[in-house]
């Protein structure tokens, strides 16, 4: 029997079959959970359809947590096949422009897109779900150290990231008292997409494999794994928390 026998959730954030969403959305379906992928937009939900084709323990949505009128008929969507034991936000982005030069050049614009669609649709996607989701549930989001470190390129997601984080900790405290729990997930660098457009990512990533105390670079089945933990009955009691998945580089001075 696998960690999610008998559950069901959504995972928002499935963009290709490299996706850090993709690795989570497939192991939690593997270990037994019937899995609602949820697509930012056509091009994502087509993308998703590929992936799932042919197995029965995938099901498709689309919605945009950005948009309010969408989030306000996500509910219902996904509630028809049940309550929710389980929602995963691994959703990001930032203009381009605001990923280059100095952070300080930050636009306004750039500063709020960032902000709103790293960090707010957490907050937009746990109160779109709140009363579709079982007691006991798991929420989890996906951060990276550049939150509290700098690191020249990462920019205003740096910033994104530190809130979410925050928020990670209030979301825990306004939903524990139904045994809700809310966390994040730390990867190290990984050869994604969205990692690749940061600036100078292939030399990081070398870094990174040269200096952790694994000697090696963390990779997605591995935070997938963690992440399971986070949904699994084995986390009922870890709320609030940022768990690192990097292969220990988070430890290192230098």
């Amino acid at each position: 029997m696998g960690l999610l026998e008998g559950k069901r959730g959504i995972v928002f954030g499935v963009a290709n079959q490299r996706s850090i969403a993709w690795a989570v959305a497939d192991r939690a379906a593997r270990e037994g959970a019937a899995v609602i992928v949820g697509a930012q937009n056509e091009r994502m939900a087509q993308s998703a359809a590929k992936l799932i084709e042919g197995r029965d323990e995938f099901t498709l949505v689309q919605c945009d947590l950005n948009d309010d009128e969408q989030l306000a008929g996500l509910a219902e969507d996904v509630g028809k096949g049940g309550k929710l034991d389980f929602a995963v936000h691994s959703v990001a982005f930032a203009q381009k422009e605001d990923l280059q030069g100095r952070f300080i050049e930050t636009s306004r614009e750039g500063f709020k897109v960032a902000l709103e669609t790293s960090a707010y649709t957490f907050v937009a996607m746990a109160r779109a779900l709140e009363n579709v989701l079982n007691d006991d549930a798991s929420l989890v989001t996906m951060t990276y150290i550049g939150s509290e470190r700098v690191l020249p390129g990462y920019n205003v997601m740096g910033v994104a990231k530190a809130a979410l984080e925050s928020i990670t900790r209030y979301l825990a405290y306004d939903l524990g008292p139904r045994g809700i729990r809310v966390n994040a997930v730390s990867p190290g660098p990984i050869n994604t997409v969205a990692a690749r457009g940061i600036r100078g990512f292939t030399q990081i990533l070398g870094v990174v494999a040269e200096r952790v105390p694994l000697k090696r670079p963390a990779e997605q089945e591995q935070v997938a794994s963690t992440t399971l933990y986070l949904l699994s009955d084995l986390s009922h009691g870890v709320t609030g928390e940022i768990i690192c998945v990097d292969s220990g580089y988070h430890i290192m001075g230098l």
